[in-house]
């Protein structure tokens, strides 16, 4: 596919340098001779310096011949103007980074395909719902819901209480007939390595395992690896940023108690009267005997969303010394991200990585829903929606010619989420919820085509 990537900030060289990876060919404008000095360095792409909605740069681009048009500018009102201009210039898709959720909330009502914006996206949007579900799946480390919760990814570490260690997955299976839950990936203690699970694969302590479950599946997953999915009420957020503002908005309107430290006094008071229902504190809660004198030790969550990302894990792990359940750093760092298992911290949110993975659905080839990768796992979970014409399409599972390093963890059907196994039978309209290492990704796509 022909890519062009409008800012060449962290989210724009971060997607610059995945979809390089995927043999793209990627073009990135920017203003600023520096970044796209460090793109054009380490990235095999082609870099413009230039005004991203001027139509002569546009043009040098090729913008004519573009499968995808991204704006991911600093500014809004850039990246809508690139899409609008680039759809007129003849570009096959476009998709906007904007901050107003507002946008997305009212999409179909706007009629934004009517510009030429094909999609809208809000990493500050997509932080803040990720932090809502990992409360929500506290005793979970990572979390992706498809469908609204039809199916839920669940990522955990198995410990010495899990019933089904030392035990292969057939023989879980057998043990626990009526589960439902299905694993699809594990990575060993200690390696970088990620196996897709078969019959014969043992669970093995310290396993950390990502799960597909249906209705219920998380409570039976909890129970047999003996995690408690605690229930929530208090949270304490560290960092009053559009991520800090939104989480706090979206958690007060659903009942939880929210407090919330700001260190800058006039943010602090804008923050206060945007959100009535959440205790906005003028604090520097960088400090631990504040943190202390406002009441961390009560706390059932600490969420911390500052700008630095050593803070946010700092505080964090002060809040973990302190005796709260649920821990939620946002970092940038895509390092620490790698060492979320390590560093001690629950879950770990990186924004680039969010905006990424929303946008990567596109790239796929097939009718593909939904798309994450799994944290630290050389995976992706891909939802194909089946098509009449799928190789996959009216076929049993065990009978289909599925890549080995790849596996189905579930299918949708009616809105409604089933754990498949074997004997299951696809059918047009099914959405199939699959797990892939990367490098069975194109055998996966060509059998939804």
């Amino acid at each position: 596919m022909k890519i062009i990537i409008a800012g060449a900030g962290e989210v724009g060289f971060h997607l610059a340098k995945l979809l390089s990876y995927e043999s793209q060919e990627i073009t990135l404008i920017d203003t600023s001779k520096e970044s796209l000095a460090h793109a054009d360095t380490h990235l095999d792409i082609k870099v413009i310096k230039g005004d991203a909605t001027s139509i002569a740069i546009l043009k040098d681009a090729r913008v004519e011949s573009s499968d995808l048009v991204i704006g991911v500018t600093a500014s809004e009102t850039t990246n809508i103007t690139v899409c609008v201009l680039s759809k007129q210039l003849g570009a096959k898709r476009t998709i906007a980074r904007i901050s107003n959720t507002e946008f997305i909330t009212n999409k179909d009502e706007l009629g934004f395909t009517k510009f030429g914006i094909d999609e809208l996206i809000s990493p500050e949007a997509l932080a803040a719902s990720e932090i809502e579900l990992s409360l929500k799946q506290s005793s979970f480390d990572d979390n992706y819901e498809f469908e609204d919760g039809a199916l839920t990814m669940a990522g955990l570490t198995l410990s010495k209480e899990a019933l089904f260690v030392g035990k292969t997955v057939k023989e879980a299976a057998q043990i626990f007939p009526e589960i439902h839950f299905v694993p699809i990936a594990i990575q060993r203690a200690g390696t970088q390595y990620t196996l897709i699970p078969r019959g014969n694969t043992k669970f093995k302590k310290g396993d950390n395992v990502v799960f597909i479950t249906s209705e219920g599946g998380g409570e039976e997953l909890c129970k047999l690896t003996g995690k408690v999915n605690k229930e929530i009420k208090n949270v304490m957020i560290l960092g009053g940023s559009q991520i800090g503002f939104k989480t706090a908005r979206d958690l007060s309107a659903k009942g939880f108690n929210v407090k919330l430290l700001e260190r800058n006094k006039e943010r602090a008071f804008d923050l206060a009267d945007e959100l009535p229902n959440v205790l906005v504190i003028n604090s520097d809660g960088r400090k631990v005997d504040i943190l202390d004198e406002e009441g961390l030790s009560n706390m059932d969550a600490f969420i911390a969303v500052g700008d630095n990302s050593e803070t946010n894990i700092m505080s964090c792990l002060v809040a973990k010394s302190k005796g709260v359940g649920k821990s939620i750093a946002l970092v940038e760092n895509m390092d620490y991200f790698e060492l979320s298992h390590s560093i001690g911290i629950d879950t770990l949110i990186n924004k680039k990585l969010l905006a990424a993975n929303n946008i990567f659905r596109y790239i796929r080839k097939g009718e593909v829903v939904a798309m994450t990768k799994l944290s630290n796992m050389n995976a992706e979970l891909l939802e194909f929606e089946v098509k009449a014409t799928s190789a996959i399409c009216n076929k049993v599972i065990k009978q289909i010619d599925f890549p080995r390093s790849a596996i189905i963890g579930g299918v949708i059907r009616n809105g409604v989420g089933l754990t498949a196994l074997g004997d299951f039978k696809i059918q047009e309209g099914d959405r199939v919820v699959v797990c892939s290492l990367l490098r069975s990704i194109k055998g996966v796509e060509k059998l939804f085509l």
